[in-house]
C-alpha cells in the first residue's frame, strides 16, 4: 500500500498492510529538534555537527526531512500554515546552537541573542520595537509564553477583543496551502495532516497569542480558565464569531485544497489533566461542543476529511461527547493518566476513534526506561490498540529532548518489526 492508502485504511478501521506511522505530521506529533539530530545521527543520515531546521520555534521541533521518514517508515507528512507561533515565516535560515549544544538552524527573524542572564527573549512577528511575547530560560529547551495581560474593564470588555487574530483568510494564505498541498499530494504518496488555524475554540497556548503585538481581551492563562465560568456569556460570543469566520474561511481553503487533504487538525484544546478532566462533560457540551459539531458536520458534509482532536490528560469521561461531536481522530492518548488503560479504551471506543498516538509513553519510559521496557511497551501498544485498524502510531505527545539515542532506534525498529498484519 501507499502510506496515504495506509492510513486511510486505518481510519476507517480497518487494517491496512502495515501500521501507519507519524512523526511530525502536526505540532504534537513532532520530536524536538535535539532528538532530531540525535536520531539523524545514530542513522547516519548526516556527518557529524550537521545541523537540523527548526520548524516549530514554540515547542523548538526539529524538521522531519524525507530522507527521516524514509528511513523509519513513516506514512504522514504535515502541512502547515504560512507562519509559525511567533508570526514570522520559517525561511532565511542561519546557524544557532542549542544550550545542550545541538547544531541548529533556525528563520532570519528568530532571536538568537541571549540576555544578560542567559535567557533568550521571542518578539512576535521578530519586532524588537514591541514587549517580547515569549522566553526560553538559560539552559531551557522550549519558550514559556509571556502574559501580556492588559487590565480588564468588565464594562468595556468586548469579544472583538479576542477575536483580533481571526479574520477572513487572505489571498496569499489561500494561494499557500493550495500550492503546498498539491506539492504534498504529488510529490509524496503520504497522508497529508493539515492545520489551516481558526478552529480551536479556547486552546491555552494560544489564547497569550505570542504573534500578536498587543494583544487585547483575555490573554491571561489563569484569568481565562476562570472566565470560561465567571464572563461564560462572552467567551461563548467569542466563540460564535470565531465559528463563523471558521467555516467562511474552510469553505475558501476547500476550493483550493480539495480532497487532497486525509485529516484536518480541528483543535488542540487540552481539557485533561493527569488525574481526570478539568472539565465536566456538562460544562463541555454546554460551552464547546456547539462548535465542534458545527466545525466537524461541515467536515464530513462538504469533505473527505478526517476530524482530528488533540486532548492530552485523562479525557476518559469525555469520550462519548468527543464522538458525538464528530472527532474522528484524538490525539495523543496519554496513557499515563488516570482511567487512560488502552485496552479499556480501545474495547470500549475503538470502534468508534482513531487513537493517533499512545504508542509509547513520552512522560516516563521513553525518556527514562531502558530500550528493553521501550521495545515491551511499544509491542503492547501496538497489539492492544492495532487489531481491526482505528490506530496509528505515534508517541504520546511530541518525543521530548535528552532521550537516549538507543530508546530511539529501539522505538522504531520496533514498529518496524511488530507493526506487520496480521499483528503478533
Amino acid at each position: 500500500m501507499t502510506s496515504r492508502e495506509r492510513v486511510t485504511r486505518a481510519l476507517n478501521h480497518q487494517e491496512p498492510d502495515r501500521l501507519p506511522l507519524d512523526l511530525g505530521g502536526s505540532a504534537t506529533t513532532g520530536m524536538q529538534v535535539s532528538s532530531v539530530y540525535l536520531l539523524r545521527q545514530a542513522l547516519k543520515l548526516d556527518p557529524p555537527g550537521t545541523p537540523v531546521k527548526v520548524v516549530e520555534p514554540y515547542q523548538m521541533l526539529g524538521e522531519i526531512k524525507p530522507d527521516l521518514r524514509e528511513a523509519l517508515g513513516v506514512d504522514v507528512v504535515q502541512l502547515p500554515g504560512p507562519r509559525n507561533m511567533f508570526g514570522f515565516r520559517n525561511e532565511g535560515w542561519k546557524p544557532w546552537t542549542l544550550f545542550d549544544g545541538t547544531p541548529v538552524l533556525v528563520p532570519e527573524a528568530f532571536n538568537a541573542a541571549p540576555e544578560p542572564d542567559g535567557s533568550i527573549l521571542m518578539y512576535p512577528e521578530g519586532d524588537k520595537s514591541v514587549p517580547p511575547s515569549a522566553r526560553m530560560p538559560k539552559d531551557g529547551f522550549y519558550f514559556d509564553s509571556i502574559t501580556r495581560q492588559e487590565p480588564i474593564d468588565d464594562a468595556k470588555l468586548n469579544p472583538e477583543d479576542n477575536l483580533e487574530e481571526f479574520g477572513p483568510i487572505s489571498n496569499a494564505d489561500l494561494a499557500h496551502f493550495g500550492r503546498e498541498s498539491e506539492r504534498l499530494f504529488n510529490e509524496t504518496d503520504k497522508a497529508i495532516l493539515a492545520n489551516f488555524g481558526g478552529t480551536a475554540f479556547g486552546d491555552i497556548a494560544l489564547v497569550p497569542a505570542p504573534w500578536l503585538k498587543h494583544p487585547k481581551g483575555i490573554r491571561a492563562v489563569e484569568e481565562w480558565y476562570v472566565s470560561t465560568v465567571t464572563r461564560r456569556d462572552y467567551i461563548y460570543r467569542v466563540f460564535e464569531q470565531q465559528c463563523e469566520i471558521a467555516l467562511a474561511n474552510l469553505k475558501k481553503i476547500h476550493e483550493v485544497v480539495g480532497n487532497r487533504v486525509t485529516a484536518v487538525f480541528v483543535t488542540g484544546t487540552d481539557f485533561g489533566a493527569q488525574r481526570g478532566s478539568f472539565i465536566s462533560p456538562k460544562a463541555y457540551r454546554d460551552l464547546f461542543m456547539p462548535f465542534h459539531q458545527a466545525i466537524n458536520g461541515w467536515i464530513h458534509q462538504s469533505t473527505t476529511w478526517k476530524s482530528f482532536i488533540h486532548s492530552c490528560g485523562s479525557v476518559w469521561n469525555l469520550y462519548p461527547h468527543f464522538i458525538e461531536a464528530g472527532f474522528d481522530i484524538h490525539n495523543p492518548v496519554q496513557c499515563s493518566a488516570a482511567n487512560m488503560e488502552p485496552r479499556r479504551l480501545k474495547e470500549t471506543y475503538g470502534d468508534r476513534i482513531t487513537f493517533w498516538g499512545g504508542g509509547v509513553d513520552t512522560q516516563r519510559t521513553l525518556p527514562f526506561g531502558t530500550p528493553d521496557e521501550v521495545r515491551a511497551e511499544v509491542r503492547e501498544r501496538i497489539r492492544t490498540f492495532g487489531r481491526s485498524g482505528g490506530f496509528v502510531f505515534n508517541t504520546t505527545h511530541n518525543v521530548q529532548a535528552r532521550i537516549p539515542k538507543e530508546n530511539l532506534l529501539a522505538l522504531y525498529e520496533t514498529v518496524r518489526e511488530c507493526g506487520k498484519y496480521p499483528l503478533n
